[in-house]
């Protein structure tokens, strides 16, 4: 018989999903810390690798995110509609992407059309009014480097769209079939490596494009397409919650511990090796930073279990923190460019003045996401 999954309310929480939710957040505002620092390379290499293994090790922060939408919300509950569904999640989402899509280029644009900075990652003098008002108008289309968290909220609407529809399907689905729908998908996040080292067994591409298994130019939906991706993560979260893993601490420890040292160190000595092939050049260097790579998959499922076996009781100083984590992932951005010019300070280690960085983003766009929430008017936007 199909287990049944009772999905939290607000009054029943969960603590250790709380917990980590708070931790995630946390890894999203220390990597985007980081990015200035890594953005040095070889300008100045101590900042650089002090970037780099920072930034590696804050890479499960979005599949934690991801996976914590699917023990919350997956299966979506039987009885309700497609467009119910979608008005509850995806119309608590729009108003915020509205809201933070200007709001956020409006802040850039006043702080660095007055302000001297020496963040590698900013060309300071491209924000103009034009500029300003050409991405307000886009944010239709995408977004763009002063929203550069709000991509996070492009796919999770993806990911509403999709969770009704393969709800029933899991309702009904054998444990054995989901496990195989996992092993497929596991193999998915060995693809950006295989499309790497294609090029030393001989393979040249098709027509300019380097892409594999049947993706080209003019075709973006390949043999892996609707297996791969984020769902993954989604499933893989669904299966752990429904089917617990019955490990020992012995056991969990003893695979865990060395699966995800493994994994932060092909991500961090991989985004040094590729530096070093490819200097500077992001369309390779984000390879080794994929969510959806296998190196990323190997230090977040640890993290995932290790939090699923806390035994802690849900405190409401806990679950306030936890409501703020949305609105700090919308406003921080703004912040990590603020603090790094206050905080470049000569002689400061670059992982203290990271550090301090992240903490300050951190109070400060916490304060924010308060402040907000207790406005109505506002709450909806942070909430």
């Amino acid at each position: 018989m199909n287990q049944t999954i009772q999905h939290p309310t607000k009054s029943d929480r969960i603590a250790w999903v709380d917990a980590l939710k708070i931790a995630a957040c946390l890894l999203v505002v220390i990597a985007h810390c980081s990015d200035p620092f890594t953005g040095a390379f070889d300008s100045d290499r101590i900042s650089f690798v002090t970037g780099v293994a920072v930034g590696s090790l804050t890479r499960p922060s979005v599949p934690l995110f991801v996976m914590m939408t699917a023990i919350l919300l997956l299966p979506a509950p039987s009885g309700s509609s497609l467009g119910s569904f979608y008005r509850r999640r995806i119309g608590r989402i729009m108003p915020a992407l509205i809201f933070w899509s200007v709001i956020l280029p409006v802040a850039f644009y006043l702080y660095f059309g007055n302000a001297n900075t020496a963040n590698p990652t900013v060309d300071a003098a491209s924000y103009t009014w034009s500029g300003l008002w050409h991405k307000i108008c886009l944010m239709t289309v995408n977004f763009n480097f002063d929203t550069v968290p709000l991509w996070y909220l492009y796919m999770l609407v993806g990911l509403y769209m999709i969770i009704p529809i393969i709800s029933p399907w899991l309702e009904k689905a054998s444990r054995r079939d989901v496990r195989l729908l996992l092993l497929i998908w596991g193999f998915t996040l060995f693809i950006p490596y295989i499309r790497l080292l294609a090029p030393a067994v001989g393979y040249t591409g098709n027509f300019g494009s380097m892409e594999i298994f049947g993706v080209c130019d003019w075709n973006a939906y390949g043999t892996f397409y609707y297996v791969s991706g984020f769902a993954g993560y989604m499933l893989l979260a669904y299966y752990i919650r429904r089917w617990p893993l019955k490990w020992s601490a012995t056991k969990t420890a003893a695979i865990c511990v060395p699966m995800f040292i493994a994994g932060y160190c092909i991500t961090f000595f991989g985004y040094l090796k590729l530096q070093d092939l490819y200097p500077g050049d992001y369309s390779y260097l984000e390879i080794i930073y994929y969510f959806t790579g296998i190196n990323v998959f190997m230090m977040t499922f640890p993290i995932l279990l290790a939090f699923s076996r806390l035994r802690i009781r849900q405190r409401p100083w806990l679950g306030k923190l936890a409501s703020l984590t949305f609105g700090i992932y919308l406003c921080h951005f703004f912040f990590v460019f603020v603090t790094y010019d206050i905080f470049d300070i000569k002689g400061v280690a670059p992982i203290v003045r990271l550090l301090l960085m992240a903490a300050t983003s951190i109070v400060v766009s916490g304060a924010l996401t308060w402040l907000m929430r207790q406005w109505r008017p506002t709450r909806c936007l942070v909430a």
